[in-house]
């Protein structure tokens, strides 16, 4: 969640700190700080509250805080309001209001994750003589660090390392020294952090975009792992402190993909970006005309052994999972269950000795869906991960990866992401069905087929965006909306739900349409926005049912079914229409008015569509 980046190399530092936590401000944070060491020593820091741009002023734009090497850090508060006092980098020594220059100041550090057991670590230190200034579980690791490097007058590594034995939860840890100038120090456990090398220069961030415009060469560094940065070099230690050996990745992403690109936000770039998300992903699994997903270590082989399926996922990622039940379960017959992954980690879970677990997250970091996999790991199952991020958590730690080719995706509400972990999880079907001999070969092609004609398809829906637009300005005011469908209309229905809410601030619910009368309609009132999702042919008249039953109490109509199908749904205020697809994949399509109709609605309220409040894009803390 937090935004973390560090510099050493031949430029100063802090201009690149200040690029690399704009481009990181996606994920959510309340304060920022920088530190830069210099060449003989002096150790500036500056921190400020609310928007990056505070720092920014505040430092005239890293002008006024000279050196060749640095940290910088955005805060999502955990531990501790946002202030200033708890803003990072952290200080092994006393932080002091209005102060810059901590050149007596021995560790500095930035962190992201969570300890957990800080209050004992803090009496210890406090023990020891420490006096802690903040309320933050950071500060404590970076005092424990300081105290473990002087008592037994060890080198950083070492004393990194002691710090990591005692310490539980999950910190991607950076760590500056003030008697080793020009070198920074990381530490990293569950939580995502990459070093990115180039000529004479190296680069440490939390998230690919921070450093996209330095570099590609970037290294993953494992879990329980420590590193030495220097200028255009990195060294990777084990806990035993012993120099270990890792293989660095080429990032392929082209840098304008995390830009703009001419559009007034993220999100609606993203928006329109999904043709070639969805394209790219399929074709990435289409070879010579058949789906083959070996490289996700599904062989035919391993699939017809494949007797259930279990998916572990988050948010919007669990939405597709809960759409993959209805299609997996529908193609192959496999028993099919979807789990919150924070749920699934602390049930006693049932899995058979042929079971798959797939993990869908888009950045394969999620910290609920990492640690289930791991759960799921040592039961003995097969896993999979569906992720957008080569080289993250879940890529590394799963059995077999499929990967999406969504690009990076910036604004906080997923779209295109989204869209290209449903698309795989479509070939993922079919395939299944097909080798498991529950479809014939001549059903197979038609799929295909199908999913071949769905980059277009999505082009023609969002060509129609102004209508989505009126409906938004329309009921921008709002105050509730329901969204309602039935079979794998139900499961997109609970993403429109999410996509209002978490970018627009109206409260918005999803319901299984025959759930209505069990309670639900006691809250329909005049003017309540009731979204029907209607592209499931045998279940659209009771859908249907159930929303002129809403239109009776005052209700307004908005439904989304194939274009063939608009004159059914005449009872309707407004229906937004589809081209024809396999009702299999139509959630691909149906889900795109829902997307558009939550953008407008949170500009039509003049609000941050990228960055919404108290929401990050990646939770990488439980």
């Amino acid at each position: 969640m937090c935004g973390i980046v560090g510099y050493t190399g031949t430029r100063q530092a802090a201009e690149i700190l200040l690029g690399g936590l704009g481009r990181l401000e996606y994920r959510g944070y309340d304060s920022a700080g920088l530190a830069v060491l210099g060449e003989d020593g002096t150790t500036r820091v500056v921190k400020a509250t609310g928007k990056l741009q505070n720092l920014i002023d505040k430092t005239k734009a890293g002008t006024t805080v000279p050196g060749l090497c640095g940290i910088g850090h955005t805060r999502w508060a955990t531990h501790g309001e946002p202030t200033e006092q708890n803003a990072h980098p952290h200080l092994s020594g006393a932080f002091q209001q209005g102060v810059e220059d901590y050149s007596d100041c021995d560790v500095i550090g930035v962190h992201n994750g969570i300890i957990e057991n800080h209050e004992e670590l803090r009496a210890k230190l406090r023990r020891h003589g420490y006096e802690l200034y903040s309320q933050t579980d950071t500060e404590v690791a970076v005092k424990l660090v300081d105290y473990y490097y002087k008592k037994y007058k060890i080198g950083p590594i070492d004393a990194i390392n002691r710090m990591m034995v005692r310490v539980r939860g999950s910190y991607a840890l950076v760590l500056m020294f003030r008697d080793h100038p020009g070198e920074i120090y990381a530490a990293r456990k569950d939580s995502p952090m990459i070093i990115g090398v180039s000529e004479g220069e190296t680069f440490i961030a939390s998230d690919v975009p921070a450093i996209l415009n330095h570099t590609r060469r970037v290294y993953y560094i494992e879990n329980l792992m420590s590193a030495r940065v220097l200028p255009g070099e990195v060294h990777f230690f084990d806990l035993n402190g012993d120099e270990v050996g890792l293989s660095a990745k080429e990032i392929t992403w082209d840098a304008k993909a995390a830009e703009k690109g001419g559009y007034e936000h993220f999100m609606m770039k993203e928006i329109m970006e999904q043709p070639d998300a969805v394209r790219n992903t399929f074709l990435s699994v289409l070879k010579d005309g058949e789906i083959d997903l070996t490289a996700g270590g599904l062989t035919e082989e391993v699939m017809k052994e494949i007797d259930s399926v279990c998916i572990v996922a988050c948010g919007s990622a669990w939405h597709v999972g809960v759409t993959a039940q209805y299609v997996l379960e529908d193609l192959t017959r496999i028993p099919v269950r979807v789990e919150l992954a924070s749920e699934f980690r602390y049930r006693r879970i049932l899995l058979s000795d042929h079971a798959l677990v797939i993990a869908i997250s888009q950045s394969g970091e999620t910290a609920d869906t990492l640690e289930a996999l791991r759960i799921a790991k040592k039961m003995g199952a097969r896993t999979l991960g569906i992720v957008n991020v080569v080289g993250s958590g879940i890529a590394r730690e799963a059995d077999g990866v499929l990967y999406t080719k969504a690009g990076p995706e910036i604004a906080v509400a997923t779209t295109k992401a989204f869209t290209a972990q449903l698309v795989m999880v479509y070939a993922l079907s079919v395939k299944l069905a097909e080798v498991r001999g529950q479809i014939s070969r001549l059903q197979y092609a038609d799929a295909i087929e199908a999913l071949k004609t769905l980059p277009d398809k999505v082009e023609k829906v969002l060509v129609r965006k102004e209508r989505i637009q009126r409906i938004a300005s329309a009921y921008s005011n709002m105050t509730d909306a329901f969204f309602i469908g039935r079979g794998a209309d139900y499961a997109i229905s609970l993403e429109g739900s999410l996509k209002l809410k978490e970018i627009s601030y109206v409260h918005s619910e999803a319901y299984a349409a025959g759930e209505l009368k069990h309670g639900t309609i006691s809250l329909i009132e005049d003017r309540t926005l009731v979204i029907g999702v209607l592209t499931q042919k045998a279940l659209q008249e009771k859908t249907m049912s159930n929303m002129v039953e809403c239109k009776a109490r005052g209700a307004y109509l908005v439904g989304i079914c194939f274009e063939e199908d608009e004159k059914e749904a005449a009872n309707l205020d407004y229906v937004i229409t589809i081209p024809r697809v396999d009702p299999h994949f139509a959630g691909i399509l149906a889900v795109l008015p829902l997307q558009l109709l939550g953008y407008y609605v949170s500009i039509s309220k003049g609000l941050d569509v990228d960055k919404p409040r108290n929401l990050a894009k990646s939770v990488t803390v439980e």
